[in-house]
């Protein structure tokens, strides 16, 4: 019988939104404006003030691609093209297949927009194939690092900075004519959030579309194979629940997605590399971050939770 696992706190990060009842850190998140819906799940600012010296060892673990500028703050990520170092940047990384490890010194400013799949190759040309566990500048997608850069250096108030991102990205989506991302794409999004544990042949019956069709759209847009994509999916659940930032009303729900404790243990060792007991005893601020902002978009995609309203484990 698989049972609820308490999270633990980890008393170091101190982010501008505060905590959860839990004790988990928050950063400012919220979702897109209507018009950019199609294109964004969620619009984020996370400043996060840590002594000079203190090196956060962390790591992320993202179903989607996600623009990151970094506006202060020394990172270092294992990617999938080896360990990089960065500092003040404006990146793009690209959905994870597992966790990918992340060290932060000192306090750190994070900006950034989650992509829903299949908005990169829409707007961008680019796969997240492609860019699947890898971290890869503005120039790759014809940006300019450096403007994006100063546009926002010229504030220091969350709200002004997502509201600058956003307006940006409006910019660029109207240039490009409003391309929208494949609609089987959207639909096992939906899928992905509302019934990970669904049956992919059914999935593909009712969209009228073969196996090998549905399997070039989602490895294409997910960056992986979609039995793969729900799996992860199950994994970012349970990991939200795990870390005290999921609605406590569906535990039940997520643990009865597994046949046994052992399938859960063997899924979610896979993607975070460690068992769901030792990712609760390990403090994990970024990835609680992460988890915090998907659940609040996944409940409101799926119309259990108004945009702007108190989530459950606030």
């Amino acid at each position: 019988m698989l049972k609820s696992i308490r999270p633990t706190v980890d008393n170091q990060v101190r982010p501008w939104a505060g905590r959860s009842r839990g004790g988990q850190p928050m950063s400012f998140n919220r979702a897109p404006s209507k018009d950019l819906e199609p294109w964004l799940g969620r619009v984020y600012a996370t400043p996060v003030d840590l002594p000079d010296d203190y090196e956060l060892v962390s790591g992320l673990l993202n179903d989607c691609s996600m623009v990151r500028i970094q506006l202060s703050g020394k990172w270092q990520a294992h990617t999938a093209d080896g360990v990089n170092d960065y500092g003040p940047a404006a990146l793009i990384f690209g959905p994870h297949s597992k966790f990918m490890r992340i060290k932060v010194t000192g306090s750190f400013v994070s900006i950034g927009l989650a992509l829903r799949p299949g908005a990169g190759h829409a707007i961008f040309g680019v796969a997240a194939s492609e860019v699947v566990d890898r971290i890869v500048p503005f120039e790759r997608v014809g940006l300019d690092s450096q403007i994006a850069l100063n546009n926002l250096n010229r504030y220091s108030d969350a709200t002004s900075w997502v509201n600058t991102i956003e307006a940006r990205f409006r910019q660029i989506v109207e240039a490009k004519g409003r391309p929208l991302p494949d609609p089987v794409t959207t639909a096992f999004e939906n899928l992905a959030y509302e019934n990970p544990a669904a049956n992919i042949g059914d999935f593909a019956e009712e969209l009228c579309i073969s196996m090998r069709q549905l399997q070039r759209i989602i490895n294409r847009d997910f960056g992986m194979a979609p039995k793969q994509v729900l799996r992860r999916a199950r994994a970012l659940d349970m990991a939200s629940h795990l870390h005290g930032v999921a609605d406590e009303k569906e535990a039940d729900d997520l643990i009865l997605r597994y046949f046994d404790q052992a399938q859960m243990t063997r899924e979610f060792t896979e993607f975070f590399g460690m068992t769901p007991r030792q990712f609760m005893k390990t403090p994990n601020p970024l990835m609680t971050l992460t988890l915090e902002a998907r659940q609040a978009k996944r409940l409101e995609m799926l119309k259990r939770l108004p945009p702007g309203a108190t989530r459950p484990w606030q």
